[in-house]
């Protein structure tokens, strides 16, 4: 079965101007990040590209989760992305994830182990992070603690 995508979008002027993406939920500005030269209105690229790959590994691991009996107290992601702009190139070089996974205070060790391990299994399954493969390198640094503990 396929799943068509739509966006609708709307460019009003030059490199420095700005417009508006309308992608069902969302409905954004869009311009050229103030970092990279630009007005730096709205969102851009970089930070949807960003957010396409955070959702999709944090709805993978909660999926991954949910399939294992693991109920998560609670479940986090910190997501930070890295392009690098040599010579006016601009490349979308890393996506580190840093998901946080709460486990509840009678978890057992295996939990522990298995909750780690699902939180680095569930970058490869996702598929935006299967469809920039071999073009961004994306890593996971998870943490995996009960509630009130360490990290494992």
């Amino acid at each position: 079965m396929k799943h068509p995508f739509h966006l609708k979008a709307v460019w009003n002027g030059g490199r420095n101007s700005e417009g508006t993406i309308d992608a069902g939920g969302l409905k954004t500005v869009i311009s050229i990040p103030q970092e990279m030269g630009g007005p730096g209105t709205g969102t851009n690229p970089d930070e949807m590209l960003l957010g396409a790959a955070s959702t999709c590994y944090l709805i993978t691991l909660a999926a991954m989760l949910e399939r294992s009996d693991i109920t998560p107290d609670e479940l986090t992601l910190e997501s930070e992305a890295t392009v690098d702009v040599t010579n006016n190139v601009f490349t979308y070089e890393r996506i580190v994830h840093r998901p946080r996974i709460v486990l509840s205070t009678d978890a057992s060790d295996a939990d522990l182990v298995k909750a780690e391990r699902l939180a680095h299994k569930a970058e490869s399954s996702c598929m935006i992070s299967r469809a920039v493969a071999g073009n961004v390198a994306i890593e996971t640094q998870p943490v995996v603690v009960t509630t009130g503990a360490n990290a494992v």
